[in-house]
């Protein structure tokens, strides 16, 4: 295996990554976009992307946060399990709407679902959290980035 740039040499020489992808995911106290569902997006596409070090880090935030592990246990399954609500529902299906927009275009009924959910402002704040956590992503990945798991 190739020996990649670590982690604190990332953020070392790319002080503008930390600062403007951080950024992006900053949004009003008083955004229709609550952390509740800000963890559960960020665990997602984290999930879908297969990025080990985010997930654990978004779990263990979501956790810290209150979150209840069983519906984190049920996440990847969420349009079957009844503990999402219909704004959960809308931020997940327009999360991984832009997250697979590779594979698939966006449909008119996760927009309209996620602009119900959350309003324009919201729905801007959704997106640029979602285009946070996918840079996010492409980076740990890119880099192989790995938690320190303590079992």
């Amino acid at each position: 295996m190739t020996t990649r740039i670590s982690q604190s040499s990332v953020y070392r020489l790319g002080p503008r990554l930390v600062k403007h992808l951080t950024a992006l995911g900053d949004v009003a106290s008083d955004s229709t976009v609550n952390p509740s569902i800000i963890h559960l997006v960020n665990l997602r596409i984290s999930q879908i992307n297969h990025c080990c070090f985010c997930q654990y880090m978004h779990s263990q935030e979501a956790r810290d946060d209150n979150e209840h592990q069983a519906r984190l246990d049920v996440l990847p399954a969420w349009r079957e399990a009844p503990c999402f609500s219909t704004q959960e529902r809308a931020a997940l299906a327009w999360a991984e709407a832009l997250t697979l927009v590779s594979q698939h275009p966006v449909s008119d009924d996760d927009y309209q679902n996620a602009l119900a959910a959350f309003g324009e402002q919201g729905l801007i704040d959704l997106t640029t959290i979602v285009v946070q956590m996918n840079s996010w992503n492409r980076i740990s990945v890119g880099f192989q980035f790995s938690p320190d798991i303590d079992i």
